[in-house]
């Protein structure tokens, strides 16, 4: 696990670099607030091992931009708040499913 951690931590340490790293001396302060967009995309970014993100794993549906409220993404307007507990239970036993394949693609993928 530790292996994992490190990564992940690695990761996390390269999102500031090219953002910061010529004004680093500058704004020495200025990686704390560039960490949330950092994170954030991580946990957008489809992993290679499951092809799914992190944060669908966790919550069971990919996560509504701004920009998609702005403009109106199909899925926003195909919105329908009367099947909202229906699609909420379709979307949990999806969710159990899709952890299932991707535990087995990380494992095919070790």
């Amino acid at each position: 696990m530790n292996g994992q951690v490190k990564r992940a931590n690695g990761m996390v340490l390269q999102g500031p670099k090219p953002r910061i790293f010529n004004q680093l001396n500058k704004f020495s302060a200025r990686w704390v607030a560039e960490l949330l967009a950092i994170l954030w995309s991580l946990r957008m970014t489809p992993s290679r091992a499951t092809s799914y993100t992190p944060f669908f794993m966790v919550y069971g549906s990919e996560a509504i931009l701004s920009t998609d409220l702005d403009y109106g993404a199909p899925r926003i307007r195909v919105y329908d708040k009367q099947g909202t507990k229906a699609s909420l239970e379709d979307a949990m036993d999806q969710l159990d499913e899709a952890r299932d394949v991707a535990l087995l693609c990380s494992a095919k993928y070790q």
